[in-house]
């Protein structure tokens, strides 16, 4: 039996929907302040900056000093190690959800 591990802190960070939000948009300008994430989220700043230290913990992303903010970017070695554990996760959960179908299946066909 082949088990996932999965890492439970970074899911816990990608699974809040701002986070992800926070992400999308740290991808998509090739980072950013908390202050500039937060003109595109409807959370305040320091909402975005308790969010972007989850995001720093796990690794998922970086900062650097950028005049009086942080500059943060995505650690991309990092997110592609998430959505490995994603793929895998998922492939689990269709091999089971086949079998549960086989199982079915057969209990069908011997009521039948």
């Amino acid at each position: 039996m082949n088990i996932t591990v999965v890492d439970d802190e970074l899911w816990s960070a990608v699974g809040d929907p701002i986070r992800r939000q926070m992400l999308d948009l740290l991808l998509a300008e090739n980072g950013g302040t908390a202050t500039t994430l937060s003109d595109h989220l409807p959370v305040t700043r320091q909402a975005v900056a308790k969010h972007l230290g989850v995001l720093d913990r796990v690794g998922l992303v970086h900062a650097t000093p950028s005049g009086r903010e942080r500059r943060y970017e995505v650690d991309e070695a990092q997110l592609a190690r998430a959505v490995a554990q994603l793929s895998s996760v998922g492939a689990a959960w269709d091999a089971r959800l086949h079998r549960i179908k086989r199982i079915a299946e057969a209990i069908q066909r011997g009521q039948g």
